[in-house]
């Protein structure tokens, strides 16, 4: 049991962290995203 309890905890933990990790990630893909529509709606006009 006492296993048990410690495996679902680190799978919390990783969890938590992939979570994290994964929103971090996003935030910098939509950096790298908008900059390039923002050039090219500039070379449009």
């Amino acid at each position: 049991m006492h296993i048990g309890r410690g495996l679902v905890a680190a799978i919390i933990l990783i969890l938590a962290i992939v979570a994290y990790a994964w929103i971090d990630g996003g935030r910098e893909e939509t950096r790298m995203i908008e900059q390039p529509v923002a050039l090219d709606e500039g070379g449009t006009e």
